[in-house]
C-alpha cells in the first residue's frame, strides 16, 4: 500500500492556497480557469510524484505555469475597441494594396493560397517567378501555373475584368 493521500484530500487541503495564488497572479477573472487547469494537470502527474515531495510547492509551481499559459494566451487574443474605423478596408497610398478596389481585393482574397501569393507577388510586386518560387516553395513553373490559374479565375469572377486575352495582346513574362 502506498503512503500517499488520495488526490481529493490533496485538493481539499491545498485548493484554497492554489486559488489564492491564481487570483494574485491573474486576477479574479481568469483565476478559476487556472485553478482548474492546475488540478487537472496535477491529477495526471500525481501518481508519479515521489512520496516525500512537498505537495503544496508542487501545486503552486503548476499553478504558476498555468498562469503563465493563460497570460500568454490572453496576450495573443483580440483587443476590444470602442469603435472600429470605417476606412480600414481602404489601403493607404503607397501600400501594396493601394489602387485595388474592394471588389478586386475580395476576388484576390478568394483565390487559393498558392494562386493568391503568385498573383500578388508577380503582378502586384513585380517579382519574377524564380524569386517567388524561392519564397513560397516549388519551382518557377509551378508558380507560373498558379499565377495563370489565379488570373484565369479572376477573369471569371471579377466583374471589372476584361474578357480573355486577344491574339494580339501582349503577355509579359519575367
Amino acid at each position: 500500500m502506498t503512503g500517499k493521500q488520495p488526490f481529493e484530500a490533496i485538493v481539499a487541503a491545498h485548493g484554497a492556497t492554489v486559488l489564492r495564488v491564481c487570483r494574485a497572479v491573474l486576477g479574479p477573472v481568469n483565476a478559476d480557469d487556472a485553478w482548474s487547469d492546475t488540478f487537472l494537470s496535477a491529477m495526471k502527474a500525481y501518481p508519479d510524484l515521489p512520496e516525500g515531495a512537498n505537495v503544496e510547492a508542487w501545486l503552486v509551481t503548476i499553478a504558476h505555469r498555468k498562469a503563465i499559459d493563460i497570460t500568454r494566451a490572453s496576450a495573443r487574443g483580440p483587443v476590444p475597441v470602442a469603435q472600429t474605423p470605417d476606412d480600414s478596408a481602404v489601403p493607404a497610398a503607397g501600400s501594396p494594396g493601394h489602387g485595388l478596389d474592394g471588389d478586386l481585393a475580395d476576388a484576390v482574397a478568394g483565390l487559393p493560397a498558392k494562386q493568391r501569393q503568385a498573383v500578388a507577388y508577380h503582378y502586384l510586386a513585380g517579382l519574377p517567378y524564380a524569386e517567388i518560387a524561392a519564397i513560397v516553395g516549388g519551382t518557377a513553373d509551378t508558380v507560373r501555373r498558379a499565377a495563370a490559374d489565379g488570373i484565369a479565375t479572376l477573369r471569371r469572377v471579377y466583374p471589372g475584368a476584361a474578357g480573355p486575352r486577344t491574339k494580339g495582346e501582349a503577355c509579359v513574362h519575367r
